[in-house]
């Protein structure tokens, strides 16, 4: 008899088996608070002129689609420095979703992510160049490439992943765990981590990230702005921590400089990280540090319950 990750990854639920929420075990976050927060700004570049790929970022047009380009370069411009005021206000510990070559392209904007202490999770090299397309060696190069480089500008490594423009391949957790790696962010699977099976056997989480309270999309193309974007997060904040039996749940907050750095926008921010800092019950941490916790403590348990205790 096999283990489930000794298995070929199909269907899904062999890579992400699957568990009722109600039916796991439900650790509590240290302190004993009752629900975990991460807040991900995503650092980007969007190229010029990006390369022939096996998909187009931009399907306005042909390139250079200045439009499109310039309102994305406006947050690392102007966007950021507005954004990055209210995070420091509310001394917030962020995550940042990093497109590695901004380290290079907006220096001041690296030392000032550097200077904050601010965790890096790998978000690819440019939000132009995807994984879809590579093969299994060339995305093993590319992974060790962006970490190289990461190492190179400030001594760290990537600890965890979101692939760049949310995009990867079957076998991608597997290079990420060789990579060592502890958590891959694509997954929104849940409210909270869950184990994520590699060939290897190597531990990885699956750390939900968020497409529901994604800056982006809400504020760009649902056209929710100010008091309505605000509700949104602190409702679901509220439902977390107030209407749920089942502590060790997560929520993520993620950010993009051109969409909440605009003057118009910020305010809201403000007001939802106002209402996070209210409680004293909630644990507001980086990515690998959500992660870590759940490694030493309900990892173990989660896998044994999602693959029947191992072998069959």
């Amino acid at each position: 008899m096999t283990w489930a990750h000794e298995r070929p990854f199909e269907p899904v639920h062999d890579r992400l088996p699957f568990q009722p929420i109600t039916a796991r075990s439900s650790p509590a976050w240290p302190g004993g608070a009752r629900l975990a927060v991460w807040i991900v700004p995503n650092v980007e570049h969007y190229e010029y002129l990006p390369p022939a790929g096996a998909q187009d970022p931009y399907p306005r047009g042909p390139h250079p689609d200045i439009r499109k380009y310039s309102y994305h370069d406006y947050g690392n411009r102007a966007g950021f420095w507005r954004m990055l005021e209210v995070l420091d206000r509310w001394e917030i510990p962020c995550t940042t979703s990093l497109n590695v070559a901004v380290l290079d392209h907006y220096p001041e904007v690296a030392e000032a992510m550097v200077t904050r202490g601010w965790e890096f999770m790998s978000h690819g090299l440019y939000n132009t160049r995807y994984l879809t397309g590579l093969t299994q060696d060339q995305e093993r190069d590319f992974l060790t490439e962006v970490d190289d480089l990461l190492f190179s500008r400030t001594g760290r490594h990537f600890a965890g992943m979101l692939g760049p423009n949310i995009s990867g391949n079957p076998w991608t957790p597997d290079l990420m765990a060789e990579q060592g790696m502890t958590y891959h962010a694509d997954w929104v699977h849940d409210e909270r981590p869950a184990p994520l099976l590699t060939r290897s056997g190597r531990r990885l989480v699956a750390l939900p990230y968020t497409y529901s309270l994604n800056d982006a999309p809400l504020l760009m193309r649902s056209h929710r702005e100010g008091e309505a974007y605000t509700k949104m997060c602190t409702d679901q904040f509220d439902e977390l921590c107030e209407g749920e039996e089942h502590v060790g749940r997560m929520m993520c907050l993620s950010l993009h400089p051109f969409a909440i750095g605009q003057p118009h926008r910020v305010e809201a921010l403000n007001a939802v990280l106002a209402h996070l800092r209210s409680r004293d019950d909630v644990w507001i941490a980086t990515g690998s540090m959500i992660a870590e916790h759940y490694l030493n403590t309900a990892f173990e348990d989660d896998l044994s319950q999602a693959t029947g205790g191992g072998a069959a």
